[in-house]
């Protein structure tokens, strides 16, 4: 009888802990993703605008300085730090699917197909990790884009008509730092689930 009752206390738990894999890790999943596309769609817009932007000839009659034409330096950097940093949080994503599986492993009645717990806790600490390293990446990209538009808006005099247009504040130069912060707060839902989870699950398991 106490061996039945330890029984289905041991199942209960495991069938609690297979529930909240799944939550959980479909709410990292999506949360992820999406803040991964706006982030993605405003690198896109961003670099389909700075190459039409180069490729826009000099308006005849004004003067050109030697720069190149339609681009803003520091950009390009922000942009591949951006690029890395979602390159990341795919699969970032894919541990957040896998972590989706276990826990339909784990909630499966024949204890064979459930996952070891080094399985699912190694599976944790990698997630973790890549998030910790997206994080940087993009915080990298970030800081180098508001370097950017820091340098712009202090470059800009007041009161008097801008024909450099290195001086100008453009909204590619935005959309780059926008999507360095949603890549930001993309991998900090990752790693801040996986390190929530490998500390909730290492008692249990």
């Amino acid at each position: 009888m106490e061996n039945t009752l330890e029984t289905n206390a041991v199942n209960h738990d495991l069938e609690r802990i297979a529930v909240i894999l799944r939550i959980v890790g479909w709410s990292s999943l999506w949360v992820q993703l999406g803040f991964g596309a706006a982030s993605g769609l405003l690198l896109l817009f961003a670099i389909t605008g700075r190459n039409f932007s180069q490729a826009i000839a000099p308006v005849p009659g004004y003067p050109v300085p030697n720069y190149t034409q339609g681009t803003t330096p520091g950009v390009g950097i922000s942009i591949f730090w951006a690029i890395c940093g979602i390159l990341v949080l795919l699969f970032g994503i894919y541990s957040a699917y896998r972590l989706t599986r276990h826990g339909k492993r784990l909630a499966n009645a024949n204890r064979d197909l459930h996952p070891r717990k080094a399985e699912v806790m190694q599976l944790l600490r990698i997630a973790a990790i890549a998030g910790f390293v997206g994080m940087l990446l993009t915080i990298i990209g970030g800081g180098v884009g508001l370097g950017v538009l820091l340098a712009k808006s202090i470059a800009q005099p007041q009161g008097v008509a801008i024909y450099d247009p290195n001086r100008l504040i453009r909204s590619i130069d935005i959309f780059v730092a926008m999507a360095n912060m949603n890549g930001i707060f993309a991998h900090f839902v990752g790693t801040g689930t996986a390190a929530g989870l490998f500390i909730w699950l290492h008692p249990k398991l």
